[in-house]
């Protein structure tokens, strides 16, 4: 699947969040998507998922137009979500919850044969199956809203925050899990705080800054540049160099 968003343009009411925004993810690419906070990332993700209509420009899926289509329109075509704050379902149980994410597919005969899939990836969650979501660890809630995305069985996910508010081992396992998706085949579009974590597990990034791109290019050379994590990122946190090892 390719995800290509053209020259978008997103208001907040009056605010402007998004200018001219362009980006795209080929089948089978992880690209992140970073920059300061209230750069643009987050909305970013919204628009794509369809929570956010653009005034201008367009969002394709595999050439379909899909920017201001319905959120359940854009789940069918391939894109899943796992968004900021997890949003979960607290007095759901896990198993309730996964389901939740199969709903927009019709046909649920596949159904155990992807609980199966995300319990692979997270077996905790199978131990947990009747527990409810509210019960959880952080770290548990998190490996849940990525399961309930990847029930869908999404071609291209869009991951806004994977290790916001979680210790490092935690992050570490939810990366690897992110990469092992990756090498199933499913695209992926990562939105990072944590920068130096999103440049290392990515193949491309586009930097953005006040609602544009800023920088587009290799994962590898802009996390070696010192003038663009100084101009764009900020200095590392001794915090996010710990989380990237």
């Amino acid at each position: 699947m390719t995800l290509e968003v053209e020259g978008i343009d997103v208001f907040y009411g009056p605010v402007q969040a998004l200018r001219d925004m362009s980006l795209r993810v080929e089948e089978g690419e992880m690209v992140a998507l970073v920059g300061a906070n209230g750069a643009g990332k987050t909305t970013t993700l919204r628009a794509i998922s369809g929570l956010l209509a653009p005034v201008r420009g367009r969002i394709t899926i595999d050439g379909t137009r899909v920017d201001g289509m319905a959120p359940h329109r854009v789940v069918r075509l391939g894109v899943g979500h796992l968004p900021e704050g997890r949003e979960l379902f607290p007095d759901l149980t896990v198993l309730e919850n996964l389901k939740l994410g199969r709903w927009t597919r019709r046909k649920q005969r596949n159904l155990d044969e992807r609980l199966e899939s995300v319990f692979a990836l997270f077996p905790r969650l199978e131990e947990r199956a009747s527990q409810q979501a509210a019960t959880l660890s952080g770290g548990e809630q998190q490996m849940l809203a990525a399961s309930r995305a990847l029930m869908s069985e999404p071609r291209v996910l869009l991951v806004d925050e994977l290790s916001l508010g979680l210790a490092p081992i935690i992050v570490s396992e939810l990366f690897t899990a992110l990469e092992e998706v990756n090498r199933q085949g499913t695209s992926v579009l990562l939105v990072e705080q944590f920068v130096h974590l999103a440049l290392r597990a990515t193949s491309r990034a586009y930097v953005l800054a006040r609602g544009q791109v800023a920088l587009e290019g290799n994962s590898e050379d802009l996390l070696a540049s010192p003038e663009v994590m100084a101009a764009y990122l900020g200095a590392p946190s001794e915090e996010d160099a710990a989380r990237a090892g």
